[in-house]
């Protein structure tokens, strides 16, 4: 089964077509990957409620998907990949890379330059419409 780390650029989209009542590329992306195992970490929360015109709305949707927190482990592949790294990633980038890295998930969402360099550990929901 594939797992895949929901980013907050992802859920953006899928609350806006909530919000719209209009399916758009998340929705569309959700349909296709239907056995997928769906993850958000507490980055993609933060980020999400921080820009949320409902939060409660907002927060219901978050609640559906699995939840993976932020351990040591985690703190240590950050600082491994930002200490080794010529251009290092903006920090939220960074601690979404080490959650999806331990659950070995690709990340899914709509933010090609903060993710290019993960390669096939990224995946564009608006590119595969």
């Amino acid at each position: 089964m594939t797992r895949c780390l929901l980013d907050s650029s992802f859920f953006i989209d899928l609350l806006n077509e909530a919000a719209d009542r209009k399916p758009g590329p998340a929705m569309a992306w959700l349909r296709r990957h239907s056995t997928a195992q769906l993850w958000i970490s507490p980055i993609t929360m933060a980020e999400v409620l921080e820009g949320a015109e409902d939060r409660e709305a907002a927060k219901a949707r978050l609640a559906r998907y699995r939840w993976q927190g932020i351990g040591h482990i985690h703190a240590e592949r950050v600082a491994l990949r930002q200490g080794r790294a010529s251009l290092r990633m903006g920090e939220n980038d960074a601690w979404q890379v080490a959650v999806a890295e331990r659950l070995e998930a690709a990340i899914v969402g709509h933010d090609p330059r903060a993710f290019e360099r993960l390669g096939g550990g990224y995946v564009d929901h608006r590119a595969q419409i």
